[in-house]
């Protein structure tokens, strides 16, 4: 019987755990939740409690076979028993203040992301992190190697006890308490299995997020990482691909043709986490100027909430995705279109600039698939430059450009990318132009920005250049802007330079994957291998922006804007004179994406 009550009190005390766990991430993310009442900390902890208890039924069958074992062999096993939990606590416990830490970053709960980002470069997915951060950290170590000391020590301190009597009633009440853990992991006995959208319940996205079982998050996130053929099955194929077919449009015969200059040199600058909404601050000064001199658009979107999927959205004209990101499959990016490749068949060369370390996220492995001759990062520049926890500051990277041009490395035409990253967390950039320790990170990138311009001015090359600026997403401005807003994904995208005839402002909906197919467009360059970009400039083609973040979409036009949370099968916003319009446009869209994902 002692059995089959240590059995149950296991299981109640993940359940416990995870309570205690929820609380403490409402606590650490108080600035979020400081405006909720004591019911909904009640209800979060109401409503969450199924994937509590699916957790606590995973991590109870070890136990439970470890108490099978001790029914015939004394407590032998006790050790081993009091060593799982307090290896099992510790985890979920790591992972939960792993979860509450990020939630501030990326408002949704733990998945997969981080890891990747962590195993591909460990110093630049530390690189965000603050004081606050590693003092948690190290209390949390503190505690746990504590509670290790007392767990092995009362282990130790355990005495040899004769069998357990009745061991055949024993053993048959221990397999009917695991046989009963079907249930709480299953969610039930319906059709349907427990997953991380069953516990949404309110319209407030960040409860939803609070009620999340982290572990079981990431566990279910694991799950999704490669069976991409199944994932998003949203409607009928043939109805997917019926309105699928009518959005996309690979031409560009009547676009209209903004530039003076058939073969210009290219610079296309991928700016750390701006967002329109910065430049209505007052930091951005030169971004400003510079969307009144060129091309300007109004309604332009990230695909996505992270770099790694900005940069494929940018120069593959491929969207983000959800639940996974396709840089992490080098078999699958060196399939995809690329404006390098295509630059290149037409005489360009092509050279990527960035100050950071180019190996994160399988950065280099796609930037080769893509076509890049030269790879500039962190490591070509001298260690004075190299001491910010990503790397060299905007200034030097320009400058490393402006000497690469000055010195006619590359032969012209050219295109060159450069990826700005000062104005990532934590923001330590060496300039004082704004008093907020954001806004001065953002003002200082854009500061070197039109430096460079001023440059390319100056040195007698203005007339024959073309500069992209778009934001990789929307980053760190404004703070704590939940992800389910349509400014959440709202970026600046400016064509300017000297080969641009003049200014202009479009009103156009579109996304980075859209860059692709307007830039060959002006070209002249055949872009039927990116199905998904489109020609901003030609309004003979239907325009539209797409974005995505974990287990969302939206999809925005001149008639509707949408988001649409899958887990929670539920709109989140929904505005336009034509309401709803985009709805099954954007789960075609999201479910023909995945079909292509699968193919590559």
């Amino acid at each position: 019987m002692k059995k089959m009550e240590a059995f149950v009190g296991g299981f109640l005390y993940w359940v416990l755990l995870s309570l205690i766990l929820k609380v403490g991430f409402m606590l650490y993310n108080l600035s979020v939740y400081s405006s909720v009442g004591g019911i909904d900390w009640l209800s979060v902890l109401w409503h969450g409690l199924p994937l509590d208890c699916s957790l606590a039924g995973y991590l109870s069958i070890i136990p439970g076979l470890s108490l099978m074992v001790g029914v015939w062999m004394g407590n032998g096993g006790e050790v081993f028993r009091r060593f799982y939990y307090w290896l099992a606590s510790w985890i979920v416990v790591i992972l939960s203040m792993l979860n509450a830490v990020l939630y501030g970053y990326w408002r949704f709960p733990l998945d997969t992301t981080p890891f990747f980002y962590f195993f591909s470069s460990p110093s630049d997915a530390l690189a965000s992190a603050g004081w606050r951060e590693y003092t948690v950290l190290a209390v949390l170590v503190a505690l746990l190697a504590l509670s290790a000391w007392m767990t092995m020590r009362r282990g130790r301190r355990c005495k040899s006890a004769d069998a357990t009597p009745h061991r055949m009633s024993t053993t048959l009440g221990l397999c009917v308490l695991m046989a009963l853990l079907f249930i709480p992991i299953r969610g039930g006995l319906t059709v349907s299995t427990m997953n991380t959208g069953e516990v949404y319940y309110s319209e407030n996205e960040a409860l939803n997020h609070a009620a999340v079982n982290p572990v079981f998050s990431l566990m279910e996130s694991v799950s999704k990482q490669e069976d991409f053929g199944r994932q998003y099955r949203l409607m009928d194929d043939a109805q997917a691909s019926s309105i699928f077919q009518a959005m996309t449009a690979t031409g560009s015969d009547s676009t209209q043709n903004i530039l003076s200059q058939s073969r210009p040199d290219v610079y296309i600058i991928i700016m750390e986490s701006f967002s329109r909404l910065v430049m209505e601050t007052g930091a951005t000064p030169c971004l400003n100027r510079l969307a009144d001199e060129g091309v300007f658009f109004e309604n332009f979107y990230a695909n996505s909430f992270r770099t790694d999927r900005g940069l494929v959205a940018v120069l593959s004209g491929f969207p983000g995705q959800p639940t996974m990101s396709i840089m992490k499959y080098p078999a699958k990016t060196r399939h995809l279109p690329s404006i390098a490749r295509s630059l290149r068949k037409a005489g360009y060369s092509a050279v990527y600039y960035y100050g950071g370390d180019a190996d994160f996220c399988n950065q280099r492995s796609y930037l080769v698939s893509q076509g890049y001759q030269r790879i500039v990062d962190d490591k070509e520049f001298p260690l004075r430059y190299r001491l910010s926890k990503w790397g060299v500051p905007d200034g030097p990277v320009f400058g490393r450009v402006e000497e690469d041009v000055e010195k006619g490395s590359d032969k012209s035409p050219a295109l060159r990318v450069i990826q700005t990253s000062s104005s990532h967390e934590p923001f330590d950039v060496p300039a004082r132009l704004n008093a907020n320790k954001r806004l001065n990170a953002f003002a200082y990138a854009d500061q070197q920005i039109g430096q460079f311009v001023s440059y390319l001015r100056r040195s007698g090359r203005w007339q024959r250049s073309l500069v992209v600026l778009v934001a990789d997403h929307l980053g760190a401005w404004p703070e704590n802007i939940d992800n389910g807003r349509l400014d959440r994904f709202q970026i600046p995208l400016i064509i300017t330079g000297g080969a641009v005839r003049s200014p202009l402002k479009s009103a156009v909906y579109g996304s980075q994957q859209d860059i692709a197919a307007t830039l060959l467009g002006q070209l002249g360059i055949r872009h039927d291998d990116f199905l998904f970009s489109k020609d901003l400039l030609n309004p003979a083609i239907p325009h539209f922006a797409f974005f995505t973040y974990p287990d969302a979409f939206g999809m925005a036009d001149a008639d509707n804007q949408l988001i649409y949370d899958l887990k929670a099968k539920r709109i989140l916003i929904d505005q336009g004179h034509r309401r709803g319009k985009n709805f099954l446009s954007g789960k075609a869209y999201l479910q023909k994406l995945y079909d292509v994902i699968s193919r590559l």
